[in-house]
């Protein structure tokens, strides 16, 4: 028995042209009609064929406020004030943005989380799954040491093996290049003592790895994968309580060992938050007033930050370009820049005032 067409009456590679134009929100439907499509869109040469032809799409997911609807309703027939509804708050919850198309949406909650997310949870995305790790319990304020993985072909989430050695709070976390484990690290523990640990976890064998220690305990660090390793950023340890350092140290998979500490990799005791790896090989950050690249042993000033989002700036890079969010000040409407990275010129994307809440952190997906 021959076997069956991708497509009846086209010959496979048609039929694929046609599997890899479907749009990544129609996936779940896809791989549900039929088998065949959803063996043939998980395989690694679909995405392959998806990404050459130019049809993947780039996706912002962010950690953002939630307000009340009907504050919502009313913003958006103009009645009422015009700032933020940040007062009318329901928690956090997951924002998906796609900035060429202009497209905003909530994602499905996270199981268990009806009013949205484990405040300061971890949000990384690998691959085709967003995984969210970690956090505190938004009753009880508890923290939590789960793990849920929200995968983009089934439009589901799942429960991941929780992270090992106890509770863990405000540490740093990013995902490889690759797409396939998670560095977690520093944090503080449910006594408040800042952390050398860290630790990966593989996405698709769903298992924790524990790591040698750093040379430093960091609490409120930030992690990138840059130049294929991934650097632990700043924190600071259980005596400085919010003081920053200016180090940074970096792991290296292939060597397994924690290879080189930096003293000065910042210029300023500040928090690393804006700190972003970008597809172009280079380290940004969102400093006080500008975007500075890291050239050498130093920051070079490349771009002024734009008045209205200069509080608390969430930075991210996607291809050649940079997505600042932010706000003036404390209760305005959060505002949406994209820096070119190429010509340093900044274009402002409209922000629904359904989408105007404060965010805490998020990443990017190429679907």
């Amino acid at each position: 028995m021959l076997p069956m067409e991708l497509i009846p009456g086209l010959i496979d590679d048609v039929g694929r042209e046609c599997l890899i134009r479907i749009p990544y929100e129609e996936f779940p439907l896809a791989t549900s009609i039929c088998k065949s499509w959803g063996v043939e869109i998980q395989l690694p040469e679909f995405w392959q064929r998806r990404k050459a032809s130019g049809l993947t799409r780039p996706v912002l997911i962010m950690i953002q406020a939630q307000s009340d609807p009907d504050e919502i309703e009313n913003q958006d027939r103009g009645v009422g004030s015009e700032k933020c509804p940040e007062r009318f708050t329901h928690g956090y919850g997951l924002t998906l943005c796609e900035p060429e198309a202009g497209v905003w949406s909530r994602m499905p909650s996270v199981p268990g989380f009806s009013s949205g997310l484990p405040m300061f949870c971890g949000v990384v995305g690998v691959g085709l799954d967003l995984v969210v790790i970690g956090g505190w319990d938004p009753v009880t304020w508890q923290p939590l040491n789960t793990v849920y993985v929200f995968n983009f072909l089934t439009a589901r989430w799942r429960r991941g093996a929780g992270m090992p050695g106890g509770v863990r709070s405000f540490f740093g976390c990013a995902a490889d290049k690759d797409g396939q484990t998670v560095l977690v690290a520093g944090g503080h523990d449910a006594e408040k003592n800042a952390l050398k640990s860290a630790m990966l976890y593989d996405v698709a064998k769903d298992e924790w790895t524990l790591l040698p220690h750093m040379e430093r305990a960091r609490d409120e660090c930030t992690v990138i994968f840059h130049q294929g390793k991934f650097h632990v950023i700043s924190g600071y340890s259980t005596d400085s309580q919010g003081r920053f350092n200016k180090s940074v140290e970096i792991f290296d998979s292939a060597t397994w060992q924690w290879d080189h500490l930096c003293e000065d990799f910042l210029e300023a005791s500040t928090s690393p938050k804006a700190c972003v790896a970008g597809d172009d090989g280079q380290i940004y950050m969102c400093r006080t007033g500008d975007v500075a690249v890291r050239v050498g042993e130093r920051w070079k000033m490349v771009a002024e930050l734009p008045a209205d989002v200069g509080r608390s700036p969430y930075g991210v890079t996607w291809q050649d370009k940079l997505i600042v969010i932010g706000s003036s000040k404390f209760g305005e409407p959060y505002k949406l820049y994209v820096l070119d990275l190429k010509s340093y010129e900044w274009v402002k994307l409209n922000l629904p005032k359904s989408y105007c809440g404060s965010v805490q952190s998020g990443c990017t997906l190429e679907l």
